[in-house]
């Protein structure tokens, strides 16, 4: 591993980690890098790669004059590649010595391998399956029979139901060994059901705060001392594809509202039908005092 100046940016959620000394790029990883563009700087690359490769033959084109029978300009010669590349053949230019027809040779090789490329890349960009989940902006912790519960709310905005929904929730906080050093803790919370069959629209996630639980007897204030964050994952099957998606969010201490609970976003219009409104999937309100 070759230690080098400049960092490497990675970003998980609101994290931000620098890694120095680590090892460049590999080759390999320029598939994955394409796959991370957007589709407007995918396209931008591909364009770009297109116009380098043919001004490059247009130039062995041009120097090796009179290679191309016809051609007499440089324009003449950047258009007999952009032809050659794409194997036309209008048959207004052909290559009339040995020299002409070696480099047609090696721009149609290049521009087949470079074909099979672009469109295995743009499969694999279409094809990829993505998850249509979305997290409430907050957690809360409010009373759930009887007892204090950390809830989030997720819901599934494809139109059709997810299938073998996955939940989980991760806790993370500064801690002090027996040995006075600060570390960082994760602790794996249980919720009320981590599994469904089907997840077809809105739900809420609960975690109870008993005993046996991290953030028992913890403030608003233990939280923000101790860099509190939670982090939470979805993993579900797209039914469609089908193909497994996965979605994830993280949470800082501030995010954790006390006392608050999620509005009601269930209305029954029939024994079989229920209207949910998205609308109001991150809206929060305070919980009522019991007397």
């Amino acid at each position: 591993m070759s230690k080098q100046s400049s960092p490497i940016k990675v970003r998980s959620g609101q994290f931000e980690f620098y890694k120095f000394n680590a090892s460049e790029r590999d080759i390999r990883d320029i598939y994955h890098w394409m796959l991370r563009l957007s589709w407007p700087q995918f396209a931008a690359l591909i364009l770009s790669i297109y116009v380098a490769v043919n001004i490059l033959f247009s130039i062995f084109y041009y120097v090796g004059r009179p290679c191309i029978n016809g051609a007499e300009t440089y324009a003449d010669a950047f258009f007999f590649s952009v032809e050659t590349l794409a194997t036309v053949g209008y048959g207004h230019f052909y290559p009339d010595t040995l020299y002409g027809h070696i480099v047609a040779t090696v721009e149609i090789m290049v521009g087949l391998f470079g074909l099979a490329v672009i469109t295995g890349l743009i499969f694999v960009r279409f094809s990829r399956p993505t998850a249509r989940l979305v997290f409430s902006r907050n957690l809360v912790i409010s009373p759930f029979d009887g007892q204090p519960a950390l809830m989030l709310r997720v819901a599934n905005l494809r139109h059709h139901a997810m299938a073998e929904a996955e939940f989980r929730m991760l806790f993370m906080r500064n801690e002090l060994t027996k040995e006075g050093e600060q570390m960082r803790r994760f602790y794996p919370l249980k919720l009320q059901f981590d599994r469904l069959i089907t997840f077809p629209v809105a739900l809420t996630i609960r975690h109870i705060i008993d005993e046996q639980s991290p953030l028992y007897g913890q403030t608003p204030a233990d939280l923000e001392k101790c860099d509190a964050r939670i982090l939470t994952s979805i993993v579900c099957i797209d039914t469609v594809i089908p193909a497994p998606v996965q979605s994830q969010k993280d949470y800082i201490w501030s995010d954790i509202h006390f006392g608050q609970r999620f509005v009601e976003i269930y209305t029954d219009l029939d024994d079989h039908t229920m209207a949910v409104d998205y609308g109001r999937l991150h809206e929060t309100e305070p919980v009522p005092q019991t007397k």
